[in-house]
């Protein structure tokens, strides 16, 4: 039970409290920020080796331009893979093999992702052929023109590393906040990056 108890407290997990939501909060703008940061190295990297990304993508052309859907993500794994993590912890033999099965459940779940959201935004011109967002469909390892096996082992990986580190620093950092401050600090960074989204995207 003492295990338990330390993981609960390591990783914050605790949705009906207040204390949680300002961490998610805090949590969904700065992954907005972070998870465009990511994706610029990777971009790099995939336009250098499959040459799949244009030179005047978003990606690169404005680095403070929120990514929310990140910011959602962040969201989306704390509320739903935290749980998950908490039951590997208690109910594998060893960290290594828990933390091993989350990161194919992570995978698993990043190609549904992008495979639903594919089919659903990413269908083909009629006319053209062309993908209005992106065009896995000639590249080996797609998963029916949409989804890409190299996209989401990566995601995969960003998962795992988000759940199991990334998430629970950002606990302890928020909970170092004297609780006077917890919630001037999270207004500030809430309304900092409300003002942020507004002139990013009226651009």
């Amino acid at each position: 039970m003492s295990v338990i108890s330390t993981q609960d407290e390591l990783i914050g997990w605790a949705p009906k409290t207040v204390r949680f939501w300002r961490v998610m909060a805090v949590a969904f703008c700065a992954f907005s920020i972070l998870g465009h940061w990511m994706e610029i190295p990777y971009c790099l990297f995939m336009d250098w080796a499959f040459g799949i990304v244009e030179d005047d993508s978003l990606v690169f052309a404005d680095p403070m331009y929120p990514f929310c859907v990140y910011g959602f993500a962040a969201v989306g794994a704390a509320l739903v893979l935290v749980p998950y993590r908490k039951f590997l912890v208690t109910h594998r033999s060893s960290i290594a093999r828990a933390v091993i099965e989350f990161f194919i459940v992570a995978v698993l779940v990043s190609m549904l992702g992008e495979l639903i959201m594919g089919l659903l935004l990413n269908q083909p011109d009629p006319i053209t052929g062309e993908y209005p967002l992106w065009d896995n469909s000639y590249l080996p390892g797609n998963i029916l023109k949409q989804a890409w096996l190299v996209n989401d082992i990566l995601l995969g990986a960003v998962i795992t590393l988000y759940v199991w580190v990334l998430y629970p620093i950002t606990v302890k950092v928020v909970n170092a906040i004297p609780e006077r401050w917890g919630w001037p600090v999270t207004i500030i960074v809430v309304v900092s990056f409300a003002v942020l989204c507004f002139f990013k995207f009226q651009n």
